[in-house]
């Protein structure tokens, strides 16, 4: 019996974050984001967890969690997250 996949497909374009969601702000690739320094990535908002290796395009790897509080923490690329010109911690207002 042949199973039919019901997931959602998930297109190339949902998994880049958006430049114009947050005017100003730079992406990670120009300024690497400290630990606990508040990011947007695809995902929504949240904090950087830890700053690990390389990867393929030059900017950091990032973990990540997001600011809802009930996803897992998930690796991104720092070229794919958004950050604040200067730096700051998560949760200050800008």
């Amino acid at each position: 019996m042949a199973k039919g996949n019901s997931t959602r497909r998930m297109r190339a374009e949902e998994f880049r974050v958006d430049p114009d969601a947050m005017p100003g702000w730079i992406l990670g690739s120009e300024r690497t984001p400290a630990v606990g320094e508040e990011v947007i990535c695809a995902g929504g908002p949240g904090s950087v967890a830890f700053v690990r290796g390389k990867t393929g395009d030059g900017s950091r790897l990032l973990q990540i969690r997001l600011s809802d509080g009930n996803s897992p923490p998930f690796f991104a690329a720092a070229s794919n997250v958004l950050v604040s010109p200067e730096p700051r911690p998560a949760g200050q207002q800008s």
